[in-house]
């Protein structure tokens, strides 16, 4: 059964997907970007303050759907320019313990004013 979480503590999504999906144990959460969802808006244009808020807005979502981090078995990573990838990878490593998930990091294109996005899949039993 699939079934849509949202959370006003994530930003809302500014197409037609939603925030995230759950199918039986798992959950895909949509690529996050660093909007702060009390301002509607990116707040930051550094890439450790905009990691920050891309976790944080995970965090949210993992909550909302009854998650942690500790259940994330897989992310998607997308930097604007891979030069970002040791000043992201600092604050990223400080979200999981030392069971990391599954990763790929992608250097690409992204909404203006965006230096990262990420999405996540999570499983728990």
């Amino acid at each position: 059964m699939k079934k849509i979480v949202n959370t006003e503590n994530a930003p809302k999504p500014l197409g037609p997907y939603s925030q995230t999906v759950k199918v039986d144990k798992l959950l895909f959460i949509s690529g996050q970007l660093p909007i702060d969802p009390k301002e509607g808006k990116i707040t930051t244009n550094d890439i450790k303050g905009q990691t920050i808020q891309v976790m944080e807005n995970t965090k949210a979502i993992l909550q909302a759907a009854g998650y942690n981090f500790s259940d994330v078995v897989q992310t998607n990573v997308y930097l604007s320019s891979m030069v970002l990838f040791s000043d992201f990878n600092s604050v990223y490593a400080k979200y999981f313990d030392k069971a990391f998930p599954a990763r790929a990091t992608i250097g690409t294109q992204l909404v203006a004013g965006a230096l990262i996005e990420i999405s996540m899949v999570a499983y728990k039993k």
